[in-house]
């Protein structure tokens, strides 16, 4: 088992909560930073939940992560970061599982594994740059 998708299985059953960044509860770019060990700090607290802060997770993405290029004949492999369009207004980060994804569920209130393909169009995915 990959070890990004590991760390954020572990994760399932953490508490939703906005901006949250420890295991006593997470959002979703709370998710990704705890799973793939990034630092905490790299990334702002202070958004929306919906709003354009997109703009605000590429550098972050850049800084960490490579752009996979992802054909119809392939998934993404467990342990990547998927980008997808909740809304036109609103992104949702989630990783890659061998069952479909992680994610922290507002709706539900914690982070659940999904089975089967994501429920909202891919825009991204990106694999941890290898060292960090």
């Amino acid at each position: 088992m990959d070890q990004v998708e590991a760390r954020a299985l572990a994760l399932v059953g953490t508490e939703f909560r906005p901006q949250g960044r420890s295991a006593e509860g997470v959002d979703c770019a709370g998710l990704v930073l705890l799973a793939c060990r990034l630092p905490i700090d790299d990334s702002r607290r202070d958004y929306r939940l919906r709003g354009d802060h997109w703009g605000e997770l590429q550098p972050i993405i850049a800084r960490h992560f490579r752009t996979v290029a992802v054909r119809w004949a392939r998934a993404p492999q467990p342990g990547d970061l998927l980008v997808m369009a909740v809304r036109a207004d609103q992104v949702h980060l989630a990783i890659a599982s061998t069952a479909g994804l992680i994610h922290a569920d507002a709706r539900i209130g914690r982070v659940v594994e999904r089975p089967g393909p994501p429920p909202w169009p891919v825009i991204g995915v990106y694999r941890l740059r290898k060292g960090i």
